[in-house]
């Protein structure tokens, strides 16, 4: 079986301990990830009952990568629901309880404590802030590879809620430095979750650094200095969406599921 990205950030999580950029790059997979969460009983619209089990005298929900995964846990078939890690982590903060995630699969098993969770949960939650500033002067990007492809990978997600973005070096009008992501061909209300996405990459990646996100129409005179300078995204086409399904508790990571 190919392992799923949040298997290999657990691999090296666990290969490495003590190593900051692992254990980042784990929560950042986790919080991308679907994972199934298993219940005690069928969800009831938006609130849901997780299954719990106990250990070192604390309490944990247990989920799973994959329905196969949970399947052979419970040998039979058992309700669950399907949702991303970052909601999950959105929806057990502050509860005290923490993850058990693949529980006896060996190496991809691992136990995550409710104050991780709640770590998660803090780091996904602050909102972007908004600025108009106009940048000075514009340069070529001079962020790292690992931290550039993060910025691709999310990008390519994306598919559907933009055209392309430009990644460049900056300095602004008060003479401040950092970088812009120039997006455009995004709707403003897709505009919240692409600046929050790079957000998330930058935080992940461990380094205090400064990367505003911009959104500008394609023949804003901006866009003709980055074309001179910038590193160019292309965003994937979207698919085409299945307007039947009724969305699954925990689907949308704006609306957690309700703890019963």
């Amino acid at each position: 079986m190919t392992q799923t990205r949040l298997e290999q950030a657990l691999d090296a999580m666990q290969a490495t301990p003590g190593d900051e950029a692992a254990r980042l790059a784990f929560f950042a997979a986790l919080a991308d990830s679907e994972v199934m969460l298993l219940l005690a009983g069928e969800a009831e619209g938006d609130r849901i009952e997780p299954e719990l089990i106990e250990a070192d005298g604390a309490q944990f929900v247990l989920a799973f990568d994959s329905e196969e995964r949970l399947a052979g846990f419970t040998g039979a078939a058992a309700p669950f629901a399907a949702l991303s890690g970052r909601a999950l982590a959105g929806m057990l903060a502050g509860a005290g309880l923490g993850l058990a995630l693949n529980p006896e699969a060996g190496s991809g098993a691992v136990l995550l404590g409710a104050e991780e969770l709640d770590w998660l949960a803090d780091t996904l939650s602050p909102a972007p802030v908004e600025s108009r500033a106009v940048p000075h002067s514009l340069h070529p990007p001079e962020l790292s590879p690992e931290l550039v492809g993060a910025m691709d990978a999310r990008l390519a997600r994306a598919a559907g809620l933009a055209q392309a973005a430009w990644l460049a070096a900056v300095t602004w009008g008060d003479d401040s430095t950092g970088h812009l992501l120039a997006i455009t061909g995004a709707p403003e209300t897709a505009q919240p979750a692409l600046a929050r996405t790079i957000s998330e990459a930058v935080l992940f990646s461990g380094r205090d650094l400064r990367v505003d996100v911009g959104f500008f129409a394609p023949d804003d005179p901006v866009i003709a200095r980055l074309e001179r300078v910038a590193l160019r995204f292309d965003l994937p086409e979207p698919e085409t969406p299945d307007t039947t399904a009724r969305p699954a508790p925990g689907s949308d990571p704006d609306k957690p599921p309700i703890l019963r």
